[in-house]
């Protein structure tokens, strides 16, 4: 698709633009190692800089080497996680440091074939990996990276689809140089992040306007195409707020499913379910605020109930238990706590 010439000019173009207004002064970027742009990555995962970058600099400090992080509790490791939201990457940080150590002696892996055995990392991260951290030539798609190659070259559809996907890699293996293709594959992020933006790109700042067919064409935001949209399902959750004097009890979760390995409040299908768990009447318990909290592919409706009566036999709960703790709602937990759970802890500091 792309001719030699192509291929100079484009990589010069994006390196030129680079040297002037990239990026090169981010915390992963300082001293950097693999660990260091291992962590960012899977962090920048479906998530800004500017929200990154403060977890960032919490989690190096409290795992600054990938044996600190194989060696911390996973609770430890979810609190610094709690707010960033998809916990499965948290999760998967932990165990694969665990199998860097255990299988690599706690020498990072440098090829990106090796790099995607390990858990929650894919194609696209293993190469920044590589490129960015170990100095190994490799190709990048992330979303930024998508979005520029798709209007540069006008590639049509939707990337989520196979035949989509495959015409960008192409693209992008032949584009990125062997010299430099650490700092091309960093300008391709930053061109993305902040010049060629979803709804809003800076055409005229962009180093490859004169190029880019979606320009030429002025249907910019028709690349790349939309992922088909359908409603999102609905599930209900309510969820036992049981409180002791000023304090109310939280549970670990399964480490598997939505908030695997989280702590929340006890959750049930519905409110009959609840007032029969813990044998109350209706008049027993006291509506809260409900909210809705919406993830990638369901929104959650959720009914936080306060138990005003909890006093019998099955709602008894040991006080203390490694499922189960009582907290203050006001208090810094070390444990990892999902958004939702935090909004009613924060609800209840007023309440109780």
């Amino acid at each position: 698709m792309t001719s030699l010439s192509t291929e100079q000019w484009f990589s010069n173009d994006v390196l030129r633009w680079f040297e002037q207004h990239g990026r090169k002064d981010l915390p992963w970027q300082q001293q950097k190692s693999p660990y260091k742009v291992w962590i960012s990555e899977i962090m920048l995962q479906q998530t800004q800089v500017a929200t990154v970058i403060p977890y960032f600099l919490r989690f190096m400090n409290s795992f600054p080497t990938v044996e600190a992080l194989a060696e911390a509790s996973l609770d430890n490791v979810l609190s610094h996680w709690s707010g960033l939201g998809y916990y499965a990457r948290a999760r998967n940080l932990h165990k694969a440091a665990q199998q860097i150590c255990s299988e690599f002696a706690g020498q990072f892996p440098t090829q990106p074939e090796q790099l995607m055995q390990l858990p929650g990392i894919g194609r696209s991260t293993a190469g920044a990996i590589a490129s960015l951290g170990c100095g190994v030539p490799a190709a990048i798609l992330d979303g930024n990276v998508k979005r520029v190659l798709a209007r540069c070259f006008a590639v049509a559809g939707w990337p989520g689809k196979a035949a989509v996907l495959r015409q960008l890699w192409q693209l992008s293996e032949q584009l990125t140089p062997i010299a430099r293709h650490d700092e091309y594959n960093q300008a391709m992020m930053d061109l993305g992040a902040l010049i060629c933006t979803r709804s809003s790109p800076q055409c005229h700042a962009c180093p490859l306007q004169s190029a880019c067919i979606a320009n030429k064409q002025g249907q910019q935001l028709a690349y790349p195409g939309k992922k088909p949209k359908k409603a999102l399902p609905v599930k209900t959750a309510y969820l036992a707020v049981q409180k002791k004097a000023d304090q109310v009890l939280l549970q670990k979760r399964p480490p598997t499913g939505i908030w695997g390995g989280l702590w929340s409040f006890p959750e049930f299908s519905s409110e009959a379910e609840l007032l029969t768990h813990f044998e109350l009447a209706n008049n027993e318990v006291r509506s809260l605020s409900p909210f809705r909290h919406t993830f990638s592919h369901f929104h959650l409706d959720c009914y936080p109930l306060l138990l005003c009566n909890a006093n019998n036999a099955s709602a008894q709960l040991a006080d203390s238990s490694e499922q189960q703790r009582w907290v203050s709602p006001g208090q810094s937990l070390d444990v990892g706590i999902a958004a939702a759970t935090q909004k009613i802890l924060t609800q209840l500091v007023t309440e109780l």
